[in-house]
């Protein structure tokens, strides 16, 4: 891995691929590999430039306004649908030559969900390869609360959470997710659509989900992007609503100390999120970043990047089932969804891979457009803040787009820790 201490204008950028990914989201051993291997495979020398975003309007400012160079970028699929709207993305060629073509791995749910991303007639599929999804929900502490008990979202009104609860501070996540929930009935009446109703965002929709906010807000404890995990796995907090990947995180860590925690996905229903690599417009390697993405989609390369960072690869088949399969852990379950019609029956984490019927109540999250500012400003109310933090990150975001990338060093955190999502 190549790290610079300066600007990257002088860099020669014919043999250089410029990575910009979440922190702590790969497992930066395959860095190094993925030079060795593009050369094996190509004849080409390559050096990774590798630095890192935590937010992704700050990655989406920097190629928009600042027309960075970055030849692979890892956004979340709302950020992909304004990209592709906007014209910001290469399609990725999966003319391989003599190389394998590693992408077919990719699981047929996942292609099925980048298939809803509304591109504005552009298939996400062309544009983006899915890299790590899973699902929002509840992380408990079985210590003081049944799975029954959190099995639902209104549980959150409960005034046994008071001072116990912490809620992810993620406004598309929460919104489209109380949008399914709040739902439940008429989609089961066939009256409303789960997936229609992830794109509505109106003063009524937004209205709804506030209502239903402001009747546990006082419950909350804090409104977290990271800490969340570790006040569970130290029980300074007994629910807290997160992402799976988190969940996965603090159930392994907590374990370690006495501690046990679980996570549900409520039945009224929630959503699933996903991350994907892109080629942005701005690119200058682009056939080293489509090399990259192909390596990254070899099987054996998603499984250690599961076991890295603790989040789900969108990579499926045969191999990886049989990786994350364990029987002395886990009851048999259906994840057809995801590995097809042979795995109806497996053992498997059911944080990491919920079972179909769940899958069948999440929908999700889709760019609001010019709603977003509408949903910030229920956010913020909701929370009581003078300022959100949305608020503060586009103040700096005109200054940022126009910084030169930071340099990163090889320190690591946790697994799984420092995964954001706005």
């Amino acid at each position: 891995m190549l790290m610079l201490a300066g600007p990257l204008s002088a860099i020669d950028r014919e043999h250089t691929l410029k990575v910009y990914n979440w922190a702590d989201y790969i497992d930066e051993t395959l860095l190094g590999e993925f030079e060795q291997w593009y050369e094996e495979q190509t004849g080409e020398p390559v050096k990774i430039v590798y630095q890192l975003f935590d937010i992704n309007e700050i990655m989406l400012s920097k190629i928009e306004l600042g027309h960075e160079d970055f030849d692979v970028v890892c956004p979340s699929e709302y950020i992909i649908e304004r990209m592709l709207r906007s014209d910001l993305l290469l399609p990725i060629d999966r003319d391989f030559g003599d190389t394998p073509d590693y992408l077919g791995n990719i699981s047929p749910y996942i292609i099925h969900k980048f298939n809803q991303i509304d591109g504005s007639g552009k298939n996400a599929n062309d544009y983006s390869i899915g890299y790590m999804w899973g699902t929002v929900g509840f992380l408990y502490n079985t210590k003081h609360a049944s799975r029954e008990e959190v099995s639902t979202w209104y549980t959150l009104q409960d005034q046994k959470w008071a001072g116990k609860l912490f809620m992810k501070d993620a406004f598309r996540d929460i919104y489209t997710s109380l949008r399914v929930a709040l739902n439940r009935d008429k989609i089961d009446a066939g009256e409303m659509d789960t997936e229609k109703i992830c794109f509505d965002a109106s003063p009524e929709d937004i209205a709804q989900v506030e209502d239903f906010l402001n009747t546990f807000r006082d419950n909350v404890s804090g409104w977290e992007a990271d800490f969340g995990k570790e006040r569970m796995t130290q029980e300074k907090a007994w629910l807290n609503v997160t992402w799976s990947g988190d969940a996965q995180w603090a159930i392994e860590e907590a374990e370690d100390v006495g501690v046990e925690l679980d996570f549900v996905v409520p039945r009224e229903g929630s959503i699933t999120w996903f991350d994907g690599w892109v080629i942005p417009k701005y690119a200058k390697n682009v056939k080293a970043a489509r090399y990259f993405i192909n390596f990254m989609c070899k099987p054996e390369n998603a499984i250690r990047n599961m076991e890295e960072i603790g989040y789900v690869s969108a990579v499926g088949g045969q191999e990886i089932l049989e990786a994350m399969s364990d029987p002395d852990s886990y009851e048999p379950e259906d994840a057809s969804y995801f590995f097809g019609p042979e795995a109806t029956a497996v053992c498997l984490s059911p944080v990491m891979y919920p079972s179909t019927d769940v899958i069948a109540r999440c929908g999700m999250m889709h760019d609001n457009g010019d709603r977003t500012q509408d949903l910030l400003d229920m956010w913020t109310r909701v929370k009581g803040d003078s300022a959100s933090t949305f608020t503060y990150i586009i103040i700096g975001i005109a200054i940022v787009a126009l910084i030169a990338g930071v340099v990163v060093g090889n320190t690591r955190k946790k697994k799984g820790h420092g995964k954001r999502r706005r």
